[in-house]
């Protein structure tokens, strides 16, 4: 059965560094119209506004950003950024080789504090007397990207692990922290492995197959660390997918069901009541597809 798919994947270009940065400015003077609609990147992206207003729509959620923010996105993350005229800030795009480059390699810690800040934070808060400074290492960066300086990766992973220490300290009064070490590690390859997994696995076992330990013990160490089962984390997962399918394209019911693996729409339907709360026809007289140039195309 063919699935209408209209949210477009926008994926890292090919190239020795898979490290990008540029302002806001610079995306908004090449933005076509496939980034003025929702779409999804392979990659992950971190959003500084440093001044201005805007809104940003992520998996069927507005958020209002606003100075000194940043936002955080993870791969497959549904989005859409509405900025005012004049925004000023920065977008940094990365994937997981950048941090296996070169001799220099991310400790625990750091891996640490890119999962909290990518899976349990949408976006936080910076003080304007940290402005300055994590202005400077974003110049510093800019500087390292543009050049074909001796030991570019290294630098540019040491001053990302300084930007990434001025972001934590933000946090450690504020917020849990999430523990440290493998089990912060197990959590983010816990998941990656759903998104790229959900549609055809839906049990704790079997994503605890694939990391090469127990359901109870994965079951325990994601509660710990995310306050929710990882049961939970799947199931959010599967019903996301399916709030954004019937909300970005004119996909039926059945339709979604078989592309999410359900053989039977009467068990998707249930599946989708239990975990969301409401019918998923109400879903879509509450929540209608929302206008993109390829919805209008298809009409």
């Amino acid at each position: 059965m063919k699935v209408s798919t209209i949210i477009p994947l926008h994926k890292m270009e090919q190239s020795d560094l898979p490290f990008r940065l540029q302002t806001i400015r610079q995306l908004m003077e090449v933005q076509d119209e496939n980034t003025e609609d929702p779409h999804y990147h392979n990659y992950y992206e971190m959003i500084w506004v440093i001044n201005g207003k805007g809104t940003l729509y992520v998996d069927l959620v507005e958020h209002p950003v606003s100075d000194n923010m940043i936002v955080f996105l993870k791969p497959d993350q549904a989005h859409k950024l509405q900025a005012e005229k004049g925004m000023r800030g920065y977008i940094l795009s990365f994937t997981d080789a950048f941090f296996n480059m070169g001799e220099y390699e991310f400790d625990w810690n750091c891996q640490a504090t890119l999962s909290q800040f990518f899976f349990e934070h949408h976006a936080i808060s910076i003080p304007k007397e940290m402005e300055t400074d994590l202005e400077e290492i974003f110049l510093k960066m800019e500087k390292e990207i543009e050049n074909e300086f001796p030991f570019r990766i290294q630098m540019l992973k040491r001053y990302f692990r300084i930007f990434l220490i001025y972001l934590t300290r933000q946090l450690e009064n504020s917020t849990r922290q999430m523990s440290y070490g493998r089990e912060a590690e197990l959590v983010k390859q816990f998941l990656e492995t759903v998104d790229r997994y959900y549609k055809e696995k839906k049990l704790v076992s079997d994503y605890a197959g694939k990391l090469l330990i127990t359901p109870n013990h994965l079951n325990r160490i994601v509660k710990k660390n995310t306050t929710y089962s990882a049961g939970h984390h799947i199931r959010q997962r599967v019903v996301l997918e399916a709030k954004r399918m019937a909300r970005y394209s004119t996909s039926s019911m059945k339709e979604i069901a078989y592309s999410l693996g359900f053989q039977d729409t009467a068990h998707f339907s249930r599946f989708f009541k239990e975990v969301s709360g409401m019918n998923f026809s109400d879903f879509k007289k509450a929540y209608p597809v929302i206008q993109t140039d390829e919805t209008l195309k298809r009409a």
